[in-house]
Parts: C-alpha cells; structure tokens; sequence
C-alpha cells in the first residue's frame, strides 16, 4: 500500500509542477508580448516605413547627390539677382537716383537683413553704383555710366530676342490643358525668358496674332491663346536628336525619345537603381502639346509626360534653370503631379534640384558642362558681363557732395507714397527679385575693405565649404 500512495504522491506533485510551469510560461508569453509592443511603440518606433514626404526633408534626401559646380553657378547668379533688382530700382526714377533711406524698404528683395548695412553692398560695386549727398547731408544712390550703358545694351537684346520670347510663350500656352494661363503667373518667368519689364502692361498686347489678355468675371487676368501653331508643336529634344524643325502636317502624339542623361562622378557609389532608369528610358511617352486632361495621375505615362514638360520648359530659359516654387504654379494647367519635388529628385540624371537658399532651383542637367552653359544665348552673355564688373578695388571712397540734390529730395519725399502703392510695374520687378539666397552673396564671402572681390572669391569660398 506504500508504495502506490509514494507514486500518487509523485505523480500529483509533478501535475502541480507542471501546471505551475504551464502558468509561468503562459505569463512569459504574456510579459514578452506586451515588451515586444512596447519597444515597437517606443524603441524601434523610427525603423517603420513613412511615405517619403513625411519622413526626411528634402536636403537629407538629396545631400548625398550634390553637384558643386552646380551650386557655384547658382551661389554666382545669386550676388547677379541683388545687383539686377537695384539696378531696375534705379531705372524706374526720373533722375535715375534714390535716397538711401528709400532702400530700406527694399531689404527683402536685396536679401540684406539688419544690422547689414545696405551702403556696404552699394560700395563692393563701384564700377555700378555711386553714393553722394545732397548740402543737407542725404545720402543718395546712383548708377554709374557703365550702369546705364548696360541698361540699354539689356533693351536692345530684350528687343533683338523678342521674336524667340513670343515662340516660348506662345509654346507654353500650347502645352497649357485650357490653351490659357494667369498673367501673373508668367510674369514669375518674365527675366527667365528674356521678357521686358513692361510684360504685363505692354508687351502681351504687341502679338494679337499669337495671343491676347482676357479678364474673368472676378477681374483675374489670363493670357490666352489665339491660334494653335502646328510648326511649333514639336519639343526642343525632338528638334535637336531627329534634327526637325518645325511640325507642320503632323500631329502631336506619342514619342519615344530618351532624355539625356548626366551623372556626378560618384554617383554610383551614392545610388543604385538597377534597371528602373533604363527601362524609364525605353517607354514611350505623350507629346506635352498633345491633349493630356485624360491621363490620370500617377499613371507611369502620367509621370514620364510630366518630366517630358519639365524638360521643354527648361530648354526654353536662359540659364536652364527655374526657381522650384513657380513651377508648382503651373500643375494644374500643364498637367504636372501635385508632389512636384518628389518627380524631380526621383530624376536625377535629367534634373538637378539645388537646395541651396531659402527656395530651390531647378536645373537642366544636360545643358551644363562642369559651371558653364554649353550654349550661351546674347542675355546670358550680358548677365556675365554684368558679373564681370561686380567687385571692388583698393580703399573706400569719400562720398561727394552735391548742390542740385536737395530739389530731388523733397520731390522724393512728396512722391515716395505714391510710388509705392501706384507703381505695379515695380511690384512685378520686385516678385522677380524675391530670390531663393540664403543671407550670404557678396557679405558671406567679402574680404577686408583694402582687398577685392571678385566672383572668384565666391566660388574658391564656396569650394571651402562644401
């Protein structure tokens, strides 16, 4: 009898054990259940996959496919955009001077901040600009006679290259899905084309035949198109891989051109994308000036038409470059992906998005060899020319003093309300010169007031910090 009572005694401890076990274990189970959500909520929460737009900003996405001499070339015609604006300040005034106090409500446009004095910017340019005072002791600002000879040089090029202006608008309009787009919005890439200033008020009424401006019923004004013309139906890389010069007696439609491409030296060692690019290439695409209101968004034809747009667009500027933020104006009416950014990072080899400044840019890249521009129009030949008297030599000068100033001063100071809130013209130059630069340009890289500055210094001084 001892003996079964010892197994039973055994057997139901050991059933305990294991019940006692079995509970533990479940409630192990239990603890690294909750552990394991605990660490995915908190620890490894930033290992879960996010839409690209919400994760990184742009800069972290795209720093590791800088192009230098890309960023020096847009670090060079930042210093041009101050020079510019101040220069077609000066030329809207009767005398072609301006109290410096009058500067100062320029600050934005001229990306000088305070405490940077705006009189130190007007001095690194002699060669353009001259300060002077009144017998009150005002301090004016002036152009040189350099200055306004190149003023006029601009004229007579805006006017020589006027029949070109026209073919680009008017392209523009054919590749727009109502065949019209607001004036305002064009006027954003009034210098980008090698428009006068004069755009809105005049220009767009001397070309009846090509287009006119219509009013709608809430007072917006649009530039529509008056008649479709088939000999500039036809992209510019058309023209230059299939040597067609016009497109009379076809039809706008399906092309299976691939872009040029153009890669930085490290740029497979930065990114790999096995075979996406190359079959990008091979697929065939709609025309930008063939019909697109049917294709849907997000469609991989939807995409490639939309680079296909991004692409004639920049062929037609001066310099193969746009500011980013006024091409997001026009998705609507080019039929262009809401995520604009995103289509453009994801084309590397065709665009090359600098993030340098407050506003991006845009470039074509296979217009650039290294920082220079493999085709130079005569306006872009005159803005380097323009760069080449920006800089300063030897000491500061003393300003002189002038008696015939003091008239102009109190005219000024009569007038000064007027002009501000009469004069669209100037509000238009203004928008254009609300460049995307950072505060840097001639004060970032400026040496002591005995040494001089030249464009060079701006890219050996970029160069060092890239």
């Amino acid at each position: 009898m001892a003996i079964p009572f010892i197994i039973n005694k055994v057997l139901l401890n050991k059933s305990v054990h294991i019940q006692r076990l079995l509970s533990n274990h479940h409630h192990m189970l239990d603890l690294l259940s909750m552990r394991r959500m605990w660490y995915q909520q908190t620890m490894f929460g930033w290992f879960q996959i996010k839409p690209m737009t919400s994760s990184r900003r742009v800069q972290d996405r795209s720093k590791n496919k800088r192009i230098h001499y890309l960023e020096i070339v847009k670090e060079k015609w930042k210093i041009l955009s101050k020079v510019l604006f101040l220069m077609e300040l000066l030329k809207k005034e009767t005398e072609m001077v301006i109290p410096l106090r009058s500067l100062d409500r320029y600050r934005k446009q001229l990306n000088l901040p305070k405490p940077h004095k705006i009189t130190d910017f007007i001095r690194k340019c002699p060669k353009l600009f001259e300060l002077y005072k009144d017998q009150r002791g005002t301090l004016w600002c002036g152009m040189t006679k350099e200055a306004e000879d190149l003023l006029e040089e601009e004229e007579r090029l805006i006017e020589e290259q006027s029949t070109k202006a026209v073919e680009y608008v008017t392209r523009i309009l054919m590749m727009s899905v109502d065949k019209r787009i607001q004036l305002d919005k064009i006027a954003h890439f009034r210098r980008d084309f090698g428009l006068p200033i004069e755009f809105r008020t005049k220009w767009v009424n001397q070309y009846p035949q090509h287009f006119r401006v219509e009013k709608s019923k809430d007072g917006v004004e649009f530039l529509e198109l008056v008649n479709w013309n088939p000999a500039w139906a036809i992209t510019e890389l058309e023209k230059r891989t299939l040597g067609l010069n016009d497109g009379i007696g076809r039809e706008p439609g399906i092309i299976s051109l691939p872009f040029p491409l153009k890669f930085p030296p490290n740029y497979k060692k930065v990114y790999r994308h096995g075979g996406k690019i190359e079959h990008f290439q091979k697929r065939s695409y709609l025309s930008p000036y063939a019909a697109a209101r049917e294709l849907k968004a997000g469609s991989l034809e939807f995409d490639k038409r939309a680079v296909a747009v991004m692409h004639e667009l920049l062929s037609f500027t001066i310099e193969k470059r746009l500011v980013t933020d006024h091409l997001t104006h026009f998705r609507r009416e080019l039929v262009m992906p809401q995520k604009l950014m995103r289509l453009l990072l994801k084309h590397f080899g065709i665009f090359y998005v600098s993030e340098r400044g407050k506003r991006f840019s845009v470039f074509l890249t296979e217009a650039y060899e290294g920082s220079e521009l493999i085709e130079k129009c005569p306006l872009l030949l005159w803005k380097e020319k323009v760069l080449s008297f920006i800089g300063y030599r030897g000491k500061k000068k003393e300003v002189p003093t002038f008696s015939d100033l003091s008239d102009m001063e109190e005219r000024d100071i009569i007038e000064e309300k007027d002009i501000i809130e009469g004069d669209t013209e100037m509000e238009d130059t203004c928008a254009d010169f609300e460049e995307e630069e950072i505060m840097g340009g001639l004060d970032a890289v400026s040496p002591t007031n005995d040494d001089e500055l030249e464009i060079s210094h701006v890219c050996n001084s970029y160069k060092g910090t890239s």
